[in-house]
């Protein structure tokens, strides 16, 4: 079973490429997406590796948690669920 990992304090020139390369030394990975601003498509600083067991989820959990990449120490754990936001606009639930 896939499981898909949070990676955080990425370099805004991380790649893709780069963070697929990395993650490739604790097991097989399955996709790789960097955040992009949608306005100005430059990284937001974080993405996910989604990779094909949770053995291997595990140890690159263990190799790159706090590892350095370009300086900065990665944030690496399981990502959780993404929680869909309401489409509301502001202002009161009340009715009149």
């Amino acid at each position: 079973m896939e499981a898909k990992l949070y990676v955080g304090n990425l370099s805004y020139t991380t790649s893709e490429d780069d963070l697929r390369e990395l993650f490739a030394q604790a097991g097989t990975v399955a996709s790789v997406a960097v955040i992009k601003d949608r306005d100005t498509g430059t990284s937001k600083g974080f993405g996910f590796v989604e990779m094909t067991s949770q053995v291997d989820a595990q140890k690159a959990i263990s190799l790159f948690n706090e590892y350095k990449l370009g300086e900065r120490p990665l944030t690496v754990n399981l990502a959780k669920p993404r929680v869909e936001r309401s489409t509301r606009s502001g202002g009161s639930d009340r009715r009149f």
